[in-house]
């Protein structure tokens, strides 16, 4: 049996019927500098209101709501594009110019008609930093506080014909602060007295932002109810004169195959709401909270205690399916109907969390099961705050599909949207979402600054518990943290310790005497006060003080994170290369292709770097002055790491220089993670990587740029962190099996073949009939190839695991190697060899949707691909390989001509426009595409099918074209009909 704890804590995703539910207001929107604008807020809703149809007259220019004032700029080009090339420094800064330059009106209307017994709220989810509203001559003022929600009850100001005028004057942040010449950490610190996001002063991974990100920047909506209305601060509120007679009514379904809808749970209650008033009301499982008990109630929360048998789990990526209830809360009146409704997605689950003894780490379990995480830090989708819902559920999903199972939501960013944890529900990501406090802003930096954190503490509370009831309901939201490599000041810290105790159902003490979580049992509710969940602003998550603290790093709040560099890849899987179990930042590289840096800056910024040889024999990087600016991260690390691009020779040009910086994102990033893996239990409980995305066109920490194309780093990790692996220790040269899953994994086998340039195989190793433990890594056998006295210095290693009872492959992974203290320069003469290939492609269109199948073969054949010395040993094998084969059934089939024999290195899928019209030189990719797999790599005789997927604009043919280390020049391979 299972305890289900719902609470109604906003309305987001309220239903609409007809006039009644929520509108949301997000276009149409005009804006204009307001020392520009000669009228008053009044006057603009009532006798003198600007137009909102195009074109626009000066002053006014179209707005971006949700957005900022740069947004706004940037749309209609009065300044350029700050992330393109070093279009930033031309954009005068709010230091300079003063507030009053980036202080702007925001004006609309909207069609409202109210009917008897209706009310309508006006609601700002975010406003950066305080504003005054004005609708139809009447002026509210919005407070101070980037994270805090504003709702307005508009009823009696509404026009009675329908047509209002709403005028919104932003004021940006108090304290903007200024940018030092040599830049830094959070700028000058000053933003850091305001409750805001404190990397709009610049970081060491972006620019400034010009404007401190002022604007509307969250949904903006009016919602309508009836007479009785599920407020948002959780209590039921009767806005009449009179008692209302309602009928509450919970339903929750579930979605079965082809979207067949299944109720799960269908209760309704009867309430009387006295006039003017707010009550609570608690179904009557619960003794002491029954239907008699809110009569006298003041303003207490709305708690739905509703009993679930065996509902299906809802389990992180990776660990099983993410199953989502909806739940739908209505309320109707006697005599009027429907009077409002409130839904939301909801899973059932149960996280624990406690600091391991093995390890002296923090560890994470889901419904009971350990879970090793392996995830990355998310700085906010764009740093102009163009936040869409498109894009948030692609830059999740591709976190999904690199098998990640966490995010951390960064302290110097946003508390993430909504519309984020809904797509971390969806594919279960877990969210660690810390509050506004970093340790270079916040009493830790250089100088050191704001040691007691913001100056208006209880603005911080109250943004942080509205926080908490907008997110609480999500599934994947495993963890609250009270800052970034600093705790929040005293008070702060003590009031949110109190604010996110754990309720009893969740909390308990370990044998080692650690907190923990138990399991929910439904007695405690009714023995005591302190079993009411309506009495706890969450009290289902735990609070960590810090991310440096308690578990994470050295627990101690020491600065032991990073590094955030490039690594030697077989340093990942020493313990001596981090001594701790957890890490919540370990950074590196992230050049993306070449096609994005020419998209993203002018022909000075496709110069590649200077690489200075110095006298200790490494070499230095030195970048053109615009990757400076986009802070790139080098390739070498002189004294320790040798320019790892330059182990496959002098990169000639900028394609030569990118393609090769993809090779070591792949290398890099798949040692990172496997390097972590290979001691999990062991040594390490878990890692996040510094960082997985850009919110601008930054060189450095991202496995897709900011345009969302994938750079090679995406699929190492995908191959990395699949939940059953096989890989190279790149330190002890043991070929390891990894199974994160909770099955125990019979019948197994690994196969390990080497592959030289010319196409041989020398080398050729089995192990059957292993098993594989759940939750362990198991070194199997040495790969012991290297010390063979004829091992050829460059090659290719190809392990595969195999389920042998079903012949399936659950683990692919290969790996180009050098034989120690060598290189990759071998590699440079093999590109020249052309490997014959053969795609065979099918293809699905559904509206703008298309949906790719690419199975590619690489049909070169060398002498000892038929090894008749070794049919003994590989008969199930080959049976496998003639299964997998398969049969041209009319699809349409295109070849790459060649007569090398070798492996097909490196390949790797794009998607373009086909159209003829594009200009020379101009990006005709179509972004983003997902890709089941890219720039991968096939034996001979070898064959893989790669799924794609993507969306075209109208009117767009795409074309798929392939390229790779033997196919430099890149080959159309499917057009689209």
């Amino acid at each position: 049996m299972v305890v289900s704890h719902l609470r109604v804590r906003d309305m987001v995703n309220n239903v609409m019927k007809e006039a009644q539910g929520k509108m949301i207001l997000d276009s149409e929107w005009v804006a204009a500098r307001s020392t520009e604008v000669q009228f008053s807020g009044i006057q603009l809703t009532t006798t003198n209101p600007p137009s909102t149809a195009a074109p626009t007259s000066p002053p006014w220019m179209h707005a971006l709501v949700p957005g900022t004032v740069l947004g706004t700029l940037v749309k209609n080009k009065v300044v350029p594009d700050p992330f393109y090339g070093l279009g930033n420094e031309a954009i005068l800064d709010i230091a300079d110019s003063g507030r009053d330059y980036y202080t702007f009106w925001f004006f609309t209307t909207f069609q409202c008609k109210l009917s008897v017994n209706q009310k309508c709220d006006l609601n700002f989810r975010g406003i950066n930093y305080s504003a005054d509203v004005y609708l139809n001559g009447h002026k509210m003022v919005l407070p101070k506080g980037m994270f805090r929600r504003h709702s307005l009850d508009v009823t009696g100001i509404l026009n009675p014909d329908g047509s209002n005028l709403l005028a919104v004057l932003v004021h940006p942040p108090d304290h903007p602060g200024t940018i030092p010449p040599q830049g830094g950490q959070g700028g000058d610190h000053e933003i850091g007295k305001d409750v805001a996001t404190q990397y709009v002063e610049g970081w060491d991974w972006i620019a400034p932002i010009r404007d401190r990100n002022t604007g509307i920047w969250d949904e903006v909506s009016i919602s309508i109810t009836g007479r009785v209305y599920l407020h948002a601060t959780t209590e039921v509120e009767n806005r009449s004169s009179s008692a209302a007679e309602c009928s509450l009514k919970i339903q929750v379904t579930t979605e079965l195959e082809g979207s067949v809808q299944l109720v799960e749970k269908l209760q309704t209650q009867m309430l009387s709401v006295p006039p003017k008033s707010r009550v609570q009301f608690t179904f009557p499982e619960v003794s002491d909270c029954n239907h008699s008990s809110w009569e006298n109630a003041q303003s207490t929360a709305l708690l739905f205690l509703l009993f679930f048998y065996k509902p299906n789990l809802w389990w992180p990526n990776g660990m099983g399916k993410q199953n989502l209830y909806d739940v739908v809360i209505s309320i109707d009146v006697e005599g009027f109907g429907e009077s409002d409704t409130w839904s939301h997605l909801f899973g059932f689950r149960k996280i624990e969390s406690h600091i391991d003894d093995a390890t002296g780490g923090r560890l994470f379990k889901v419904n009971g099961e350990p879970i090793f995480i392996r995830g990355g830090n998310w700085i906010l989708s764009d740093g102009l705050l163009r936040l869409s819902k498109k894009r948030y559920e692609t830059e999740i999903k591709f976190h999904a599909d690199m098998n990640f199972n966490m995010i951390r939501c960064w302290g110097g960013g946003l508390a993430e949207r909504p519309e984020f944890y809904h797509y971390c529900d969806y594919y279960g990501i877990l969210v660690w979402q810390e509050f506004w406090i970093t340790g270079d802003v916040d009493g830790r930096g250089i100088p050191v600054s704001n040691p007691n954190g913001p100056l208006d503490h209880d603005l911080f509370l109250f943004c942080a518990r509205d926080t908490i009831k907008l997110l609480r309901n999500h599934a994947s939201l495993a963890l609250w943290v009270g800052g970034n490599e600093q705790i929040p000041p005293k008070d702060i810290n003590a009031a949110l310790k109190s604010d996110l105790k754990l309720h009893p159902f969740f909390k308990h003490v370990n044998e080692n005497g650690k907190p923990g979580v138990v399991e929910l049992t439904p007695s405690s509710a009714t023995t005591n006060s302190s079993g009411d969940p309506s009495q706890y602003l969450d009290g289902t998550r735990i609070y960590i003080e810090g991310s440096l603290w308690d578990g994470f790093a050295d627990g101690e709040g020491n600065f032991t994170d990073g590094p955030y560099e490039i690594q030697n890849p077989e340093d990942f899987f020493k313990d001596s290369f981090y001594k701790y179990a957890f890490n919540p930042e370990v950074g590196s590289v992230g050049m993306p292709v070449a096609a994005t840096i020419r998209a993203t800056m002018p022909p000075e910024g496709w110069q590649i770097p200077l690489f200075n040889e110095l006298s200790n024999g490494y070499v230095e990087e030195v970048p053109n002055p615009i990757w400076k600016y986009h802070k790139y991260i080098p390739y070498s690390k002189p004294t320790m790491v040798h320019d790892q691009i330059q182990l496959y020779g002098i990169a000639k040009d900028l394609d030569d220089f990118c393609f090769k910086a993809q090779l070591v994102n792949y290398i890099q990033y798949r040692a990172l993670l496997e390097g972590w893996t290979s001691r999990m239990w062991r040594k390490c409980t878990g890692v996040l990587i510094w960082k997985t995305q850009n919110p601008w066109t930054g060189l450095r920490g991202q496995f897709y740029d900011h345009l969302l194309d994938q750079t090679a780093g995406f699929y190492g990790c995908r191959c990395a962190a699949e939940p059953i692996h096989v890989q190279l220790n790149l330190d002890t040269y043991f070929i390891e099996a990894v199974n994160t899953t909770s099955e125990r994994l019979s019948n197994m086998a690994i196969e390990a073949s080497v592959w030289d340039l010319d196409g041989m195989c020398p080398y050729y190793k089995v192990h059957e009939s292993f098993t594989m433990l759940p939750k362990t890594v198991t070194p199997i056998f040495e790969m012991d190839y290297p010390k063979l006295e004829n091992a050829k210095p460059v090659y290719f290693l190809l392990l595969k695991l195999y389920d042998k009872s079903d012949n399936r492959v659950l683990s692919r992974n290969l790996y180009w190697l050098h034989l120690p203290g060598g290189d990759y320069k071998l590699l440079e003469p093999y590109r020249k060899k052309k490997i014959p290939l053969k795609i065979t492609s099918e293809i699905f269109v559904k509206g703008s949707t298309y949906r790719f199948k690419m199975h590619v073969e690489n049909i070169s054949k060398g002498p000892n691909t038929e090894n008749s010395s070794t049919e003994h040993e590989l008969g199930w094998f080959k049976r496998l390989h003639r299964c997998i084969g398969g049969k041209n059934n009319g699809l349409k089939v295109s070849e790459i001509k060649g007569n090398g024999i070798g492996v097909a290195f490196f390949l790797q899928f794009s998607v373009h426009s086909s159209n003829k019209d594009h200009k020379e030189g101009e990006d005709t990719r179509i972004l983003p595409v997902h890709y089941s797999d890219n720039y991968f790599s096939l034996v001979p005789g070898e064959a893989m099918t790669v799924k794609i997927c993507f969306e075209v604009p109208e009117g767009v043919t795409p074309r798929i074209t392939l390229q790779g280390w033997n196919y430099s020049e890149g080959h159309t391979v499917l057009e689209a009909l």
